[in-house]
């Protein structure tokens, strides 16, 4: 038996099973025609010749499903060859694929192999490279230059990440990043910049970038947020001449100008922001420095009061002295002397009576000339006092403020000790100057008794000398 052709015996046996299959339905399915027929024949010429037609009918409609049968199974030939070349081609790609996989996956190794030949000391440099990159973006984050140029930190955070030899030209932006920060450290540059004021509300603004160190706007120092797009307006701003300062800096455009800068880029200008101002200090202090401020006001106020009244009789008395001839009531040398010459001088009385009268026209000019200053020495005394009352409330607050706490935190002492101290300032701040006052208004009320002693020594000795002459004629 010829194996070569079993596939084509068994096709053709089947064809043949199904070929008597069908006929024997179609003969099946036509009895019952046929016999309708024969019941409808009037001869067996006429039955034998309705057999036949029915017979050529069954055998064209046999034809015609075995045509519609050959035709499927032609087309099913036709697919399966079209798919088993379709395979065949496909396994052709696959096998010319794998075999240009393994010819470029060998001819990758090679390549690489020649790459880390090549690449030499070129590992150990971009390390180097990501290494620099990673210390300049954190320098970069912490300098005010970021806000005028806020794209460089991409770049140089690229540049620290990355886990391949970047292209040149990140090479050499890198390089130029890093000589524009020296650059623009020694530069006074004027830009617009985001602000961020205190409520929060942000805008752009003028803004003065001196170095690296210190930033300004419209008369008001900047503060820089590590890695920030923009500057901050501080809550409190530092007073005195730091505001002049900043006013006559921005008003500049050509030449020089004193600015202030700070060298750790913002710090000490905000711990400096944060010391309180006088009156913040004198409120600290509680109601002893209110006392002590009242006090040495009403002290200082009758103090200069009593200067400038002395500065004036001072004045006039300088000039009673270099006209004695024509006396005036204006100052106390005139009034005192008007009192015993001429008319008013009595002609009998004793010398020691004279003398006694002439004291007592003196001692009624010195109570204006002395006036205020027991009340200056009083307050000179009681400053220093007062002072030292405030500084016992204050060490007592602190040391309940201790106990109370549990803790010695030195921020807590220092805070303590600092009120406590304010007293003892203020106290020293109003006594000393008011010494220097009081010594100045002795000094002139004391030259101004001794010209009337003068004057009244020099009336006495007059009016003995006359009387003593009249005796004698």
């Amino acid at each position: 038996m010829n194996h070569a052709n079993s596939p084509r015996v068994a096709r053709t046996s089947f064809v043949a099973r199904l070929s008597a299959t069908l006929l024997i339905s179609s003969m099946a399915v036509c009895a019952p025609v046929m016999a309708q027929d024969a019941a409808g024949a009037k001869s067996l010429d006429e039955l034998l010749n309705q057999v036949r037609k029915a017979d050529q009918k069954d055998a064209a409609l046999n034809a015609e499903r075995e045509a519609r049968f050959a035709a499927s199974r032609d087309q099913q030939a036709s697919l399966l060859a079209d798919a088993k070349r379709q395979k065949e081609a496909l396994e052709a790609e696959a096998a010319a694929l794998q075999r240009q996989f393994e010819v470029n996956d060998k001819e990758i190794a090679e390549l690489m192999t020649s790459r880390d030949a090549s690449a030499g000391n070129l590992g150990e440099l971009f390390g180097v490279m990501r290494q620099s990159a990673g210390d300049f973006a954190s320098a970069a984050r912490n300098s005010m230059l970021t806000v005028q140029f806020p794209d460089r930190i991409a770049q140089l955070d690229r540049l620290a990440q990355t886990k391949t030899m970047p292209p040149i030209e990140d090479l050499q932006g890198f390089w130029f990043e890093m000589q524009r920060e020296m650059t623009e450290g020694g530069k006074i540059a004027r830009f617009d910049a985001s602000v961020t004021q205190p409520s929060g509300e942000i805008g752009k603004k003028a803004v003065t970038r001196i170095g690296p160190f210190v930033a300004i706007s419209e008369g008001q120092f900047l503060s820089y947020e590590t890695g920030a797009t923009s500057f901050s307006v501080p809550p409190k701003q530092p007073g005195g001449h730091f505001q002049s300062t900043i006013g006559s800096f921005e008003s500049t455009t050509s030449g020089y100008a004193p600015m202030v800068v700070d060298p750790s880029r913002g710090v000490l200008i905000g711990l400096y922001s944060q010391r309180p101002e006088i009156m913040e200090r004198i409120h600290v202090g509680g109601w002893v420095a209110y006392l002590i401020l009242l006090v040495g006001a009403i002290g200082s106020i009758l103090a200069i009061y009593q200067f400038f009244y002395l500065t004036v009789v001072s004045s006039k008395v300088g000039k009673q002295l270099a006209n004695l001839n024509n006396l005036s009531t204006d100052n106390p040398v005139g009034r005192v002397l008007l009192a015993f010459k001429g008319s008013a001088m009595p002609k009998d009385e004793d010398a020691e009576v004279v003398e006694l009268r002439i004291s007592e026209a003196v001692l009624k000019e010195l109570p204006a000339i002395q006036r205020v200053q027991p009340f200056v020495k009083l307050v000179v005394a009681a400053g220093p006092l007062l002072g030292l009352v405030g500084t016992v409330i204050g060490m007592i607050e602190t040391f309940q403020s201790i106990t109370e706490s549990g803790s010695g935190d030195p921020k807590l002492m220092a805070a303590g000790i600092g009120k406590a101290m304010i007293a003892t300032v203020l106290g020293l701040g109003i006594a000393i100057p008011l010494l220097f006052i009081n010594s100045a208004l002795a000094s002139r009320s004391k030259r101004l008794v001794q010209i009337l002693d003068q004057q009244s020594t020099g009336l006495l000795a007059e009016t003995l000398e006359a009387r003593n002459g009249a005796a004698h004629a």
